[in-house]
């Protein structure tokens, strides 16, 4: 039984000047601050700070280690000797408390946003028909900033911090990642294994942050489709074909740049996209047949022949699609004005008040819409060469596929832009000064 001296103050100077025990004897120094707190010494010299109280679940006093001078200062023990005093009080043994707070906070660092966001691609992101670019805008946007955070201290602030400025530069984006971030901690709270009791973005509102989203009504002129359609046919592989390709069916740019060798029929002239790749709800997308007309079949006789892999838009030889960055789309829109300019000039016009408003790649297929409507093709057809499902109860129960309605109509588009892009008055020739 170690020896008790009377309770004293314990300083750090008094702790330090303990002297060693007798050989094989042990004592201890009890605080006058803190009701049981004290200090052992042993014959070598070994102070260690303890705590004697009748802990939760114990019949009599007995002590327990809050830790070894120095590896723990006076200062840090008394403290800690306070918060185990209030836990017996509650009932709680602090043993039992400090092993589940050790865990806690072992699952936090092991808990990571990247760790976490790596589970939710495994999950539900990849099998989504926009899930790789889901995943590519989280690894550059997202890991950059929060990689090694654990996800249970991503804050509000955090995710409007990054809104905010997203926000200054491309507020599409920024909506759309939001969305995404949205999207990705519900999925983590309904998990119910990483600590994440509710959302961080619950409480943020787009309108609010970001400001209503604004309608797009934005259509190609025929000189605008002329000088792309021009742009594009000098733009290399596989840019200018992916974009003349969305010129010539109206689908959205993942349907046509995923292009996939094994969704083509060319006996019956028809290449079917499948749900897996179309736009609509879970379980509600359907296959899309887009039938092949002699301009489509033009285009993709064009492309070079890969064995390697199965995309037709690729820069790894077919191995996986091309992605359609923003530098491309900047390379085209400053191509499309150079164009536009020299039109002017060929027309006797100043081509220095021509401008190119801002487009979209989506704006294509608005604008094909658009031109549909001006020849005169149906509702239906139109509705159809877009993959848009009909309202109400003829969309559910109107299961035709207007293959030919939409054979016809695409022939009629390809025979007006055709007109559009080769118009015989400037014998398709318009002289480029060159730029430095």
């Amino acid at each position: 039984m170690p020896k008790i001296n009377h309770r004293i103050n314990l300083t750090d100077r008094k702790v330090q000047s303990l002297k060693p025990a007798k050989e094989g004897q042990r004592y201890q120094v009890m605080d006058i601050e803190v009701s049981g707190f004290g200090v052992r010494v042993t014959d070598t010299g070994q102070r260690t700070f303890i705590l004697r109280t009748r802990y939760p679940g114990g019949s009599s006093a007995s002590r327990r280690e809050i830790g070894k001078y120095p590896t723990i200062s006076l200062a840090d023990a008394r403290e800690k000797a306070r918060r185990w005093m209030a836990l017996v009080k509650q009932g709680i043994d602090p043993s039992a408390e400090e092993d589940r707070l050790a865990s806690a906070n072992a699952t936090k660092r092991e808990n990571t946003f990247s760790v976490v966001v790596e589970d939710w691609f495994r999950d539900k992101v990849r099998a989504e028909r926009k899930g790789h670019e889901v995943e590519r805008d989280f690894r550059s946007q997202f890991f950059p900033l929060w990689k090694e955070k654990p996800i249970t201290e991503l804050s509000e602030s955090d995710i409007l911090r990054f809104i905010r400025e997203k926000k200054r530069e491309a507020p599409a984006q920024a909506r759309n990642r939001l969305g995404n971030l949205k999207r990705f901690f519900a999925w983590t709270v309904d998990q119910r294994c990483y600590g994440v009791a509710s959302s961080p973005c619950d409480q943020i509102k787009p309108t609010k942050i970001i400001g209503k989203k604004k309608k797009r009504n934005r259509i190609l002129n025929d000189d605008e489709l002329f000088a792309l359609w021009r742009v594009t046919k000098r733009l290399p592989y596989p840019h200018g074909p992916v974009y003349r390709g969305l010129m010539l069916t109206a689908l959205r740019l993942n349907e046509m740049a995923d292009a996939n060798k094994a969704e083509f029929n060319w006996q019956q002239t028809i290449w079917t996209i499948p749900a897996a790749r179309m736009k609509g709800e879970d379980g509600e997308a359907r296959d899309h047949i887009v039938p092949i007309t002699d301009a489509i079949h033009g285009l993709f006789d064009s492309l070079p022949k890969f064995k390697s892999g199965p995309f037709l838009f690729t820069t790894n030889f077919g191995k996986s699609p091309v992605w359609i960055s923003s530098w491309v789309k900047a390379r085209i829109d400053a191509r499309m004005l150079r164009t536009l300019k020299a039109l002017a000039r060929s027309r006797g016009n100043d081509p220095t008040v021509v401008t190119l408003p801002h487009w979209v790649n989506h704006d294509i297929r608005r604008t094909v819409r658009s031109q549909l409507s001006r020849l005169k093709v149906t509702e239906e057809a139109r509705a159809a060469v877009l993959a848009h499902a009909r309202p109400g109860i003829a969309g559910t129960y109107d299961c035709y596929d207007y293959l030919e309605e939409k054979r016809e109509a695409l022939n009629l588009w390809s025979f007006r832009l055709s007109q559009i892009v080769s118009p015989p008055q400037f014998n398709n020739v318009i002289r480029l000064h060159a730029r430095a």
